[in-house]
């Protein structure tokens, strides 16, 4: 009983940024050629976020770099902006984070979120957009992670997500895990 009970705990203590995309949406058919993304993601205009977060973390640059990671991995072509401009042609996501929480401390355990929205553009035609969150412990050796690096955590799944999405795109999508905001 002792070994199964450590067993469960090792693997709670494991557990990080989990989760699936939960709800698919309406497929949409995109067109080739590149994507165009914000070089850095910016905070919604009616987003909830800590001003020590805005201060502290880079989540927006954290997430726009996990992007074009995970677009890189995955053979698709992003082609990054200051600014994004919804009516360019060609294929445009627009992308703004809506919530960051930073809840508890390395002691007694992290609990954060991030959570996101997305729409992509096809020659200024809206032609899909999603939802989003992911939730961090902090996973392995969760309690010497920053509040920052569990956010990062967060943010960085949230890139593999929405590249996920974007090579079989779906309008009113859910991505990652059930938000706690």
């Amino acid at each position: 009983m002792k070994m199964a009970l450590t067993v469960l705990l090792l693997l709670l203590v494991m557990s990080g940024c989990g989760g699936k995309i939960t709800r698919h949406g309406i497929p949409v058919v995109l067109l080739s050629g590149s994507i165009t993304i914000q070089n850095i993601t910016p905070y919604g205009v009616d987003s909830v976020i800590a001003d020590n977060i805005k201060d502290e973390c880079e989540i927006g640059q954290e997430l726009s770099d996990s992007i074009k990671e995970a677009a890189e991995d995955n053979g698709l072509e992003l082609r990054g902006v200051d600014l994004v401009d919804t009516s360019e042609s060609g294929n445009v996501l627009k992308l703004e984070i809506t919530h960051a929480v930073s809840k508890g401390h390395p002691g007694l355990g992290h609990r954060k979120g991030t959570s996101i929205r997305g729409e992509l553009f096809e020659h200024g035609k809206l032609l899909a957009s999603f939802s989003g969150a992911r939730t961090s412990g902090g996973g392995f050796l969760g309690k010497y992670r920053s509040s920052c690096s569990v956010l990062g955590r967060t943010v960085e799944a949230l890139g593999k997500d929405i590249v996920t999405w974007l090579k079989q795109p779906s309008d009113n999508a859910y991505l990652g895990d059930e938000s706690f905001f």
